[in-house]
């Protein structure tokens, strides 16, 4: 059984990972094409992965394993245009990104290759795809100036002595200007168990570029590899590929219902696996237990928050994302500026990816890394 401190990291590191971005992946999917049904169900199939994957992961090596959703992955999504085809494009890119996950895993020279991308790119390429997402607490402002002062009051506030609670608290009171301004669905508590809708995937050549390999990049860079880091910090080395190939296959599970991608986690992964969560480190696997046994229940009340979300002006749930995601921003832009030698190349990247650029339907995050790319090619022949 966990001890009482391994049991209230769990159940912190559980809360705190779903409530500060499920609007993220939530504004994702929608801008993915996914209706209240298809969103629901791949917001239940997201929870239910990387609460199982890390139950699974955590038995298995006997170490504090958190797994999360790919927020920057869904901060993509959500920058994105709809592709053409609607949602089963869509998923259709979430199962190459998968399988690209799995790939990465097994087979080391294409993780070597994977990990060969130069950092201050692909931290200028999150920094762009990021950018339009963390305006929209200044948008708000103009839009429901009362509301969007008293979720960001809040943001603030909280942050001021606790982070982690900073946008779990944005979240309350943007869900109380809610219920007491919007005049929600009769019933609205019925729909919390949601009902799992199968997306048959299509597959096209501007998706497998535009969507799914950002979408790889992305969590590789920004989820993998810091939660690698976060593991090693604490004392725990375990062999990298094989997690990165179980997170692959429970993204391939989870993307034909509407999930976009699961892989370690970083934030929560220090909730659970620092000396706070327990003296013992053998023991300290009990937290990313619980926490998955936290993201499994919360998968379970799926259709309730679509159902909330949907009645709710989508100023009010974009501002709690940008809010959700201006740490990540700032993190990414130091990451990208930081090396003067790729400062240029990471500049172009970050305003190429920022433009919203679309060709061939191909998205900008894409064109942003080969400009880049291109850019620093071009630094080193000279």
């Amino acid at each position: 059984m966990p001890s009482l401190p391994a049991l209230a990291a769990g159940l912190l590191a559980g809360f705190v990972g779903f409530a500060s971005s499920f609007a993220v992946v939530l504004q994702g999917l929608s801008t993915m094409g996914a209706g209240p049904a298809e969103a629901a169900s791949g917001l239940m199939a997201l929870s239910m992965a990387m609460g199982l994957c890390g139950i699974v992961l955590s038995l298995w090596r006997r170490m504090p394993i958190s797994v999360a959703w790919s927020t920057p992955g869904a901060a993509l999504l959500a920058a994105s245009a709809t592709p053409e085809g609607g949602f089963p494009v869509a998923v259709g890119a979430f199962l190459i990104s998968g399988a690209l996950l799995v790939l990465a895993g097994l087979w080391r020279p294409f993780g070597r290759a994977v990990a060969s991308i130069p950092a201050p790119l692909a931290s200028a390429m999150l920094a762009g795809v990021l950018l339009g997402l963390c305006l929209a607490p200044v948008r708000v402002i103009a839009e429901a100036p009362w509301a969007g002062l008293a979720i960001i009051l809040a943001w603030a506030l909280v942050g001021r002595f606790n982070r982690l609670l900073a946008v779990p608290a944005a979240l309350a009171v943007a869900g109380a200007v809610i219920a007491a301004t919007v005049d929600l669905p009769p019933g609205i508590l019925a729909a919390a168990g949601p009902v799992p809708v199968w997306i048959a995937p299509r597959f096209t050549w501007a998706s497998a570029i535009g969507i799914a390999l950002p979408l790889f990049i992305v969590t590789m860079a920004s989820q993998n590899i810091p939660g690698m880091a976060v593991l090693t910090a604490n004392g725990y080395r375990p062999e990298a590929g094989p997690l990165f190939a179980v997170t692959g296959l429970f993204t391939l599970a989870g993307a034909p219902l509407g999930g976009h991608a699961v892989n370690l986690a970083a934030i929560t992964a220090a909730l659970c696996a620092s000396p706070e969560a327990e003296p013992d480190p053998s023991r300290r696997w009990w937290a990313a237990v619980v926490a998955g046994l936290v993201y499994v229940g919360f998968g379970l009340l799926a259709g309730a928050a679509v159902a909330f979300m949907a009645a709710a002006p989508p100023v009010l749930i974009q501002a709690v994302a940008g809010l959700a995601l201006l740490g990540a921003f700032g993190n990414a832009m130091h990451a990208a500026v930081a090396a003067p030698a790729h400062r240029e190349a990471a500049i172009i990247t970050f305003v190429v990816t920022a433009s919203g650029l679309s060709i061939f339907g191909i998205s900008g995050a894409f064109w942003g890394l080969l400009a880049g790319g291109a850019m620093l090619l071009l630094h080193r022949l000279r």
